[in-house]
């Protein structure tokens, strides 16, 4: 299924916060929403990502563009922009405010994006954004994590969407504090998902990661319109199998995030025309100990080329990835021309 030819596309480009805010000033490129990355957002359209930015970089800013009428609304704890085709949301909710643990908090926050995606006629969850404080920790027997998961799937089951083949691309990523945040992408064409074979879907771990299973797919394609496909890569990290490995080298977890990064890209291209190549894909870093980023930003500078689009749009963030093992994740977006194969 292909978006409308009357659908106004949807694109994204990455800028500093500051070009951001010099873009949307000018009233020709008022952006239809903005997810920042070291900044919080001002603006009625724009979401900031509560994660240190690294390596004295400025705060970077993903402006999306779609149609010239947009409305913004709220649905329970979700605020909302759409411009009839197209729903960017946004979730802050703290625990400590709400009085609820964590997995009665992401159920209700689940349930509630979902029921603002009925209302504005975007029934398909594209890509879902999720930072949570202290993710490793423990939450009264169950890491947060692992707590998180529980009420995320439930929603996704009881609101009937896709909890496990055909979840939408996601990641989760640790805060050192504030609220619990969420930020997705909704569309009213379904995405196409893509899993890794290096990999165990994550939606089919074994009850050792918690009672119940992360729910995203490895990467989703998306038609956006204008013949533009896009490729949302979730947040990969060193895992093989459903295992972590290379705990404690470093190196070693970079290279193998690069080889699952290139694996779900070959396995995307495999479902459409479209050709993408890690190279050409804006992605965000996250890090761990932030001692560690000058490493991870040479390293893949050798392997990805110091001029190359990736490494010119990289976001370096300051996070804990799901595993406490694990020294760093890597998500990305990219579009390029072609159509699905479904």
């Amino acid at each position: 299924m292909a978006v409308a030819a009357d659908v106004p596309p949807l694109r994204v480009e990455r800028l500093t916060l500051a070009q951001g805010l010099a873009r949307a000033a000018d009233g020709a490129h008022k952006p239809f929403a903005a997810l920042s990355y070291g900044a919080r957002g001002d603006n009625s359209w724009i979401s900031g990502v509560a994660a240190r930015v690294l390596l004295d970089s400025e705060p970077m800013v993903d402006l999306w563009h779609a149609g010239a009428s947009v409305q913004s609304g709220t649905t329970g704890v979700v605020r909302w922009r759409t411009d009839g085709h197209w729903l960017l949301g946004v979730v802050d909710l703290d625990e400590t405010a709400h009085g609820e643990g964590l997995t009665a908090l992401s159920q209700r926050a689940y349930r509630n994006l979902f029921e603002a995606m009925r209302q504005a006629g975007c029934p398909h969850l594209l890509r879902v954004w999720n930072y949570l404080p202290r993710i490793n920790d423990d939450g009264g027997g169950m890491e947060r994590y692992r707590q998180f998961n529980a009420g995320r799937q439930q929603a996704f089951l009881d609101a009937g969407q896709a909890a496990f083949e055909g979840a939408p691309a996601a990641c989760a990523l640790g805060v050192h504090e504030g609220a619990l945040c969420i930020r997705f992408l909704a569309g009213r064409v379904p995405p196409l998902p893509v899993e890794n074979p290096r990999q165990v879907s994550a939606y089919h771990y074994p009850t050792d990661y918690g009672p119940r299973s992360p729910t995203f797919s490895r990467a989703a394609l998306a038609p956006l319109g204008a013949g533009q496909i896009a490729l949302f890569i979730s947040g990969t990290a060193s895992i093989v199998g459903h295992e972590t490995v290379h705990v404690g080298n470093l190196q070693a977890q970079v290279a193998e995030t690069l080889e699952n990064l290139r694996a779900v890209i070959a396995a995307a291209n495999e479902r459409t025309s479209a050709r993408f190549t890690l190279e050409r894909s804006d992605p965000v870093v996250y890090v761990r100990s932030p001692s560690d980023a000058p490493r991870i930003r040479e390293q893949l500078a050798q392997a990805l080329g110091k001029g190359s689009r990736f490494m010119r749009h990289a976001v370096f963030l300051e996070a804990d990835i799901c595993r406490s093992e694990l020294l760093v994740e890597i998500e990305a977006h990219a579009a390029e021309t072609g159509e699905l194969r479904r």
